[in-house]
């Protein structure tokens, strides 16, 4: 009788134990594991703020929806198109992806987003292209702005960095006097000098600096030379340039439409065992204009 008094009183005991763990399920204060993506599991992080880079804030710019560049600091966050809306001082950015591989984005970093309310996170909307369109907010062009991405297959938070570019932008989309460009600086038709700053690709290239600088009814054209013989072409937008040389290291002629700021192009190089698109940006100082001799 004893021994099945002690074993009902443990039983008893032991029922009691598993009801009060019952009834707190919660982890511990301060034991919750962000879903956060450490370096091991991201791939590799590209500085996407290039040097010379000056922070455009919303103040400098017009009202109106532009079309803009992004250059993003992880390959695995593929944005297709991006649209930039300026208003009553503010900026907002339309992300557009042709991928669900994102259940949200949040606007700072990935540990930040994993301890905020899921009410800030920002959630796709489908545009009528089908595309997922996420908005944040955007503090300056030309700077770094920090973008957490939830994965919907890893579930975890992975850190992003996003420049949006100003030198996407169309000339109209900037305020008076913001920019310096061939019109403000009332350049009378001629030859001159100007120093020239390369920036993008490998790191490996160069321009030659001074550049010759041709000014015709207002307009300016420079004349680029590179370290290399390998580029057969040069591209601005949309419009595409030839060398106009065809000995030694290729020469192009492209037009200037804003100086002290990085302006972007594309040169393709056929040195490689494809013809490959790089992109860069060139500065052109408008202080360092001189007449040629």
């Amino acid at each position: 009788m004893k021994q099945k008094l002690s074993l009902l009183l443990c039983l008893a005991l032991l029922l009691g134990i598993l009801v009060a763990c019952g009834q707190n399920t919660e982890p511990p204060a301060g034991s919750e594991k962000l879903a956060v993506a450490d370096a091991s599991q991201m791939t590799e992080v590209e500085d996407v703020v290039q040097p010379g880079m000056v922070p455009v804030p919303a103040t400098d710019l017009v009202d109106g929806t532009y079309p803009v560049a992004v250059d993003c600091s992880s390959s695995m966050f593929r944005i297709d198109a991006c649209d930039l809306t300026v208003e009553d001082g503010k900026m907002t950015a339309s992300i557009k992806m042709d991928s669900e591989s994102y259940l949200y984005v949040y606007p700072g970093t990935a540990e930040e987003a994993a301890k905020a309310d899921s009410a800030d996170y920002v959630a796709p909307e489908i545009d009528g292209d089908g595309l997922h369109v996420f908005t944040i907010p955007v503090e300056a062009l030309d700077a770094g702005v920090s973008c957490a991405a939830f994965s919907k297959n890893k579930e975890l938070w992975y850190d992003r960095t996003l420049c949006f570019r100003a030198d996407s932008l169309p000339l109209e989309a900037f305020r008076p006097g913001v920019i310096v460009t061939p019109e403000s600086l009332g350049l009378a038709d001629g030859e001159y000098t100007v120093d020239v700053a390369l920036a993008g690709g490998s790191g490996k290239a160069s321009v030659t600096s001074p550049a010759k600088l041709t000014v015709e009814n207002g307009l300016c054209t420079a004349e680029i030379q590179w370290s290399s013989s390998h580029y057969d072409y040069m591209k601005i937008g949309d419009a595409q340039y030839l060398p106009v040389n065809t000995e030694g290291n290729s020469v192009f002629q492209i037009p200037v439409s804003v100086f002290d700021r990085p302006m972007a192009v594309i040169a393709d190089t056929v040195a490689m065992s494809e013809p490959h698109e790089i992109a860069y940006t060139l500065t052109f100082s408008a202080d360092s204009i001189e007449a040629a001799a």
